[in-house]
């Protein structure tokens, strides 16, 4: 499925209108992490319909990122005269895709495979050139912002000083998700957001066996994982803990043996 654009306002003009040109687009689009997404990008002229072919023989599409007329190029297309073809020239790794046609006035852009890289602002541009050259750029950016349904990234299980243990969740997405700790035993819980997307949260003082689930909601949906905790005792006295970590279907061992711990992936 395609992801979903929303336009948050109504379309604002910009370029240089006093001549009779302008560009439109919107001030804000949304689009889903992993997904695509298309910046709309549409422009106006005062010539009378197929006067403009007649007097620039090359039509060039360009788009910008972070800042208007001087920042970086990420996806660049010319059009010869009297063909409908655009030319990539600049791409960025076959990322970004021609979506309008310029010669229809549309030089919408589609970005495939977003990351959280991709949140960025963007400005889009068209150039003539022949007889003479115009050229007219968007002074107001497109924000493209990023939603995530929630994924948990890491479980740990680590142990204190005093020999105590806990387990820490770690998931993503945006909005950030929303932990919870899930077991038949309490214990007590601290959370701590390291950044806007990313949220880590604590379960303390595991000490009796059994299943902890560690699960992650936001408006996007949810993601779980669990750790199986057990503890054995040897005859000497010493003891020995077997984690057994299961995030996202991923099956993993742990063992804690006076102090020490050995990590084995099944």
């Amino acid at each position: 499925p395609e992801a979903t654009i929303c336009l948050r306002h109504l379309f604002l003009l910009a370029g240089v209108q006093s001549n009779g040109w302008s560009i439109h687009v919107p001030s804000d689009v949304t689009g889903e992490l992993g997904k695509m997404v298309v910046l709309p990008c549409t422009f106006t002229h005062p010539y009378v319909r197929n006067v403009i072919y007649n007097t620039y023989k090359t039509l060039t599409a360009i788009w910008r990122i972070k800042e208007p007329y001087s920042g970086t190029i990420v996806f660049k297309c010319t059009s010869q005269s009297g063909s409908e073809l655009c030319k990539t020239s600049v791409g960025y790794k076959n990322k970004y895709k021609l979506f309008g046609n310029p010669r229809h006035k549309d030089l919408s852009i589609r970005i495939d495979n977003l990351t959280w890289s991709d949140s960025k602002r963007y400005f889009c541009q068209v150039e003539f050139s022949g007889d003479i050259h115009d050229k007219y750029e968007s002074r107001n950016r497109i924000k493209l912002h990023l939603i995530a349904a929630p994924r948990i990234i890491n479980i740990t299980v680590s142990s204190n000083r005093d020999h105590s243990f806990q387990a820490r969740c770690m998931a993503k997405g945006e909005p950030a998700p929303t932990l919870m700790w899930s077991s038949s035993h309490h214990s007590n819980l601290t959370s701590v957001t390291s950044m806007s997307h990313c949220v880590t949260k604590e379960l303390q003082y595991l000490t009796h066996d059994g299943k902890y689930m560690c699960t992650a909601v936001n408006s996007h949906g949810r993601a779980e994982g669990a750790v199986y905790f057990y503890k054995f005792r040897a005859s000497n006295s010493s003891f020995f803990l077997i984690l057994i970590f299961i995030p996202l279907g991923i099956l993993s061992l742990t063992v804690f043996s006076r102090g020490t711990h050995h990590y084995f992936p099944w």
